[in-house]
């Protein structure tokens, strides 16, 4: 995405730097990106006694723990919604303001979607220069113009800390509609993009990160998608989600508690940005977000001899990460060669394979 996103800023020229270049926008927020969600355990929690409206054309709700709602309007036409945002994950805004664009995007993809309009949420300080923010938005309209959809509005507010993203309305067809709940036994799991953005993010409020790593994360983080979806759906795959905040391991337990099935994952499968990434993890350069993630799904898995700091790796909150596709085992081989063939997806990799339920209580997910 490193020349994708330059080809972006290439056609109406490269990005300028704001006149406010002085302001680190990562040291304005304690968590960056993804890294501040609220743990997927603490959030089943809150949500556990509210009751919800049964309706026979809302499709997917808040209760099934996945990336979007979907809301049947005719028998070929659904909506999809969701809303995401968060503190800053780069210092450059405009760059901050793809990422966020991108990340919320990646939720209509997820479930088979494509996005049509959006919103912009933001919260900046009062005394932010206005050339920051303006950059913030740019970054996000460029990145949703690149979606093939519109920015129409949105809802601005004063904070101290500063926060965007965005509220994405698509549209599906309910009968090739993808949730996370959808996977098969026998099917082959193959996730889009590489891992170790909660590493090098960690790493750069620190101080820590080699230039190349921060700008290999920050090129994969603005890469939409789009282009893995449009791949994915001229496929025979059960089921999708993206991998964020809760890290590979947290939202493929999801995926595996969704459809009531059995994961085994091979920790070395995954693509990682740098050879740097390991590294860091052994020194603990690590985000919040991971022992969170950690506390959540750890006694739903089985880490076998994994290294510790590959484990750190795949709890690790990935900032708008890569699909994670559950499809059909005779098609992950084709599935594949498209995903590697379209050049927007150069980091696709089968990870691993669906079983059948095991035993009650026991481990939803083996590590190899």
């Amino acid at each position: 995405m490193a020349d994708d996103a330059k080809a972006r800023q290439g056609e109406k020229g490269a990005a300028p730097a704001p006149a406010g270049e002085d302001v680190k926008l990562t040291k304005l927020a304690e968590c960056a990106g993804c890294g501040a969600k609220v743990g997927a355990g603490e959030l089943a929690r809150l949500l556990s006694d509210i009751r919800v409206r049964r309706d026979p054309n809302l499709l997917v709700g808040f209760d099934k723990s996945d990336d979007a709602a979907v809301y049947r309007v005719t028998d070929d036409i659904a909506l999809v919604q969701t809303v995401d945002f968060f503190p800053p994950i780069a210092d450059d805004p405009y760059t901050y303001g793809a990422i966020a664009a991108a990340n919320a995007l990646s939720d209509v993809y997820a479930m088979g979607g494509e996005p049509k309009v959006a919103l912009n949420v933001m919260a900046v300080p009062e005394d932010m220069p206005a050339d920051v923010v303006h950059q913030i938005l740019r970054g996000g309209y460029e990145k949703v113009y690149e979606a093939g959809a519109s920015i129409v509005g949105g809802h601005s507010i004063y904070d101290r800390e500063p926060k965007y993203g965005l509220a994405v309305t698509g549209f599906v067809n309910p009968a090739r509609m993808l949730t996370n709940s959808g996977a098969r036994p026998g099917d082959a799991l193959v996730l889009t993009k590489a891992l170790g953005v909660g590493v090098i993010t960690t790493a750069a409020k620190a101080g820590l990160a080699a230039p190349a790593d921060v700008a290999a994360a920050e090129a994969q983080m603005m890469r939409l998608n789009r282009y893995a979806r449009d791949v994915m759906v001229a496929h025979d795959v059960h089921a999708a989600t993206d991998v964020t905040g809760f890290g590979l391991l947290g939202h493929a337990l999801e995926m595996a508690q969704g459809a009531n099935v059995s994961l085994e994952l091979d920790a070395a499968a995954p693509a990682l940005l740098s050879p740097r990434v390991r590294e860091l993890a052994r020194l603990g350069i690590l985000p919040a977000g991971m022992y969170r993630n950690r506390h959540f799904a750890e006694s739903s898995v089985d880490v076998g001899d994994v290294p510790r700091d590959v484990q750190d790796l795949l709890f690790c909150p990935e900032t708008s990460g890569g699909l994670l596709i559950s499809v059909a085992a005779a098609d992950a081989d084709a599935l594949l060669a498209d995903l590697l063939a379209d050049g927007r997806v150069p980091d696709a990799r089968v990870v691993g394979c669906v079983g059948e339920a095991g035993a009650a209580g026991g481990a939803r997910i083996a590590l190899r």
